[in-house]
């Protein structure tokens, strides 16, 4: 009996999909370690953290941008102005809701961004809802309603903060989509940065003056939303969108964990039921738009 060795074609396939999973581990760690940060500086205003968090990536970004000739201006300015503006109210509400409630409520009921971006894609760009989808974004809501009813600490403002957070982050979904085959990825992020620094100077009366480790929390804000942005970026060129995204809600995992060492967070069962339902949701939301395009 002879074993026919692997092609060169299925080791490089395999290799990219190994790479691509661990990029996205990597991406989903830099965000959690970010959000983590963000709420250590839980004194200082959402929008002054934001600032920071754009300067940290613009820096890196707009220099490379100039070096490989990249079109700052981009073919649609007004789209790539509208992604900013909803970007920064998503990003500074969710930021908002992170100072004020446990890290890891904040971000399950911010994972309802994809949710809000399917209705709207539904709308706007006509994509299809299947059952499956539908029956998923139920039990999502169905465990935000059961987070906030036994999570006592979440209260009706810190609750419509991450709500706007994810109706705006699937506005963000929908007008990347739209964008995607127009502006260089570059572009849209660039757009996103310089936006969030013009609001964020815009705060500045409201600033206060950090003090201690808070210079260092800042400056590490950017860095790692930097990381993020750029090895989710890679792994989403390296492997499908389909395999990677059951990874991307290991954020949530992270968030647990962290909240837990670093702040002391714990949840009772009922709460924790609550994440889960959200976070199984979400998954199944996956699963079911994956089947339905395998069967088209």
């Amino acid at each position: 009996m002879s074993f026919s060795q692997p092609s060169s074609h299925s080791f490089v396939v395999y290799t990219m999909m190994t790479r691509g999973i661990l990029y996205i581990l990597i991406a989903t760690l830099s965000f959690a370690v970010m959000n983590i940060l963000v709420k250590d500086i839980s004194s200082l205003p959402a929008l002054q953290v934001v600032f920071f968090r754009a300067f940290g990536t613009f820096v890196f970004i707009f220099p490379y941008m100039v070096y490989k000739k990249i079109s700052i201006v981009g073919h649609q300015p007004k789209f790539l102005v509208l992604r900013g503006v909803v970007g920064i109210i998503s990003l500074a509400t969710f930021f908002m809701a992170i100072q004020r409630i446990p890290l890891g409520s904040a971000i399950s009921i911010r994972y309802l961004g994809p949710i809000f971006g399917a209705m709207l894609a539904a709308y706007f760009l006509k994509e299809k809802i299947n059952k499956g989808q539908w029956f998923s974004f139920a039990i999502a809501f169905l465990g935000v309603i059961i987070l906030k009813g036994f999570d006592l600490r979440i209260d009706f403002i810190s609750l419509g903060l991450a709500l706007i957070s994810a109706v705006t982050v699937g506005m963000v979904f929908v007008l990347i989509r739209f964008l995607g085959a127009r502006e260089h990825y570059l572009t849209i992020i660039n757009y996103f940065m310089v936006i969030s620094m013009l609001v964020g100077i815009c705060s500045f009366p409201f600033w206060e003056m950090p003090v201690g480790r808070e210079w260092f929390s800042l400056a590490s804000i950017g860095i790692f939303g930097l990381i993020g942005q750029v090895f989710m970026t890679r792994a989403f060129q390296l492997e499908e969108a389909s395999v990677l995204a059951p990874f991307k809600y290991m954020e949530l995992i992270y968030a647990l964990i962290m909240g837990f060492f670093f702040f002391g967070e714990t949840y009772q069962l009922l709460a924790f039921a609550g994440i889960a339902m959200i976070l199984t949701g979400m998954l199944l939301n996956v699963f079911a738009k994956n089947r339905t395009k395998k069967i088209q």
